[in-house]
């Protein structure tokens, strides 16, 4: 029988989620932590140097047929140990077979010159997608994580908003999660800042309260992307760095080191700030601009998730095209659902002109010019502070 009460938190061994293991707790929750391990290689390995079993985790689903790194063994054991001070039951889940999906995914897309963005994915398909299954396995209700942002009762049901903290907001990265999951979800944190988060974690006792945050993909333990990329793909991506113009000015190792609006790390010296502003996959080129060059006064958006009733015509809203970005004032449109005629469609259509506008699509067209927007990474649509939906940037 399913509890109500029952949560199942995705705990990654940081301050956010160890805290919002003790706030739900505190709340009377029954919290089941869990680990997520990718398999890939990382500092320590989750066999012990004689091959046996590392004794640090139960850990279901897992694989006994040859050594697979954690996710990270010190993160790992950080989790459990909050898990053993607030007394709640821990777990590792071997998502191996998962996280292959994401760096598939990863490589894939730096492959053909689009910027991925690994962390939404990680969010539509493993922290509320798996993880939903794992909760209907052990009859919990809710999936909850420790981001910052905020799940609100609206008119409309349950709208995701962003957390009070602004300079830790991560609603745009829950934006492509299914509207229909919104209500068995929880993010206890969304209503505190990080000062306050570290807070609590002290006043409780908790040794992660000074950890610092985690800055690079998961996955990618080397820190370096582009390395990484060549290695999974075993694909030669080398060519010339160009100018707008067309004047060649040097040569990279690979297009999958770069995205749009990069300044430094280009590997060429130009006497004035130059900026990526386009990334030829067919070609190999990458094209570098000043920073007029750069920006966009419109984009197109598709394979569209709606975290409300779906919009329709144009309308003010404000998007924000990167995880570290500014929401920009703009005017967004959305094509008339498939089933209204064609004649409603290309009267949304002439609102912006030149685009043909797929239903899973949706156009916007920048109040002043937007710098930074990158093929593959996400555009989120705000309404205030409500995430109204988003979807990938062509």
């Amino acid at each position: 029988m399913v509890s109500s009460k029952r949560v199942v938190l995705a705990m990654s061994g940081g301050v956010d989620s160890s805290v919002a293991a003790m706030l739900l707790q505190q709340q009377g929750y029954e919290v089941i932590g869990v680990f997520m391990r990718h398999g890939e290689e990382s500092a320590a390995a989750c066999k012990l140097s004689d091959g046996k079993p590392n004794p640090l985790l139960p850990i279901l689903q897992g694989r006994a047929d040859h050594k697979q790194g954690c996710c990270s063994a010190s993160d790992a054991a950080d989790a459990r140990k909050v898990a053993d001070r607030l007394n709640i039951p821990f777990y590792a889940l071997d998502l191996q077979a998962d996280f292959k999906r994401i760096v598939d995914y990863f490589v894939d897309e730096y492959q053909h010159g689009r910027t991925p963005n690994p962390c939404v994915q990680c969010n539509n398909w493993l922290k509320f997608g798996r993880l939903f299954d794992y909760a209907d396995s052990v009859d919990a209700h809710f999936v909850a994580t420790g981001h910052y942002a905020r799940l609100l009762p609206t008119d409309d049901g349950i709208g995701l908003f962003r957390g009070i903290d602004d300079d830790k907001d991560q609603s745009y990265v829950l934006a492509g999660i299914s509207r229909t999951l919104l209500p068995r979800m929880m993010l206890p944190i969304g209503g505190y800042r990080k000062s306050e988060i570290r807070a609590l974690a002290s006043e409780v006792g908790l040794r992660v309260a000074d950890k610092k945050d985690s800055q690079e993909i998961c996955f990618v333990t080397s820190g370096h992307h582009g390395e990484f990329v060549r290695s999974k793909s075993g694909i030669n991506t080398a060519g010339e760095i160009v100018t707008t113009s067309g004047r060649v000015v040097g040569q990279h190792d690979g297009i999958e080191q770069f995205t749009i609006g990069q300044r430094k790390g280009i590997g060429v010296a130009m006497g004035e700030p130059y900026f990526v502003v386009r990334i030829e996959p067919k070609t190999a080129r990458v094209v570098i601009g000043k920073k007029e060059e750069l920006g966009v006064d419109t984009l197109t958006a598709s394979r569209t998730n709606w975290l409300v009733e779906r919009p329709a015509g144009t309308f003010e809203a404000a998007v924000q095209i990167r995880y570290n970005s500014t929401a920009q004032p703009a005017l967004v449109t959305v094509p008339a659902a498939p089933k209204q005629d064609e004649a409603t469609l290309g009267a949304q259509n002439e609102k912006n002109p030149g685009k043909s506008l797929q239903p899973d699509s949706f156009a916007v067209r920048f109040h002043s010019p937007c710098y930074g927007v990158a093929p593959g990474q996400l555009a989120v649509v705000f309404e205030g502070d409500r995430v109204l939906g988003g979807g990938w940037i062509d």
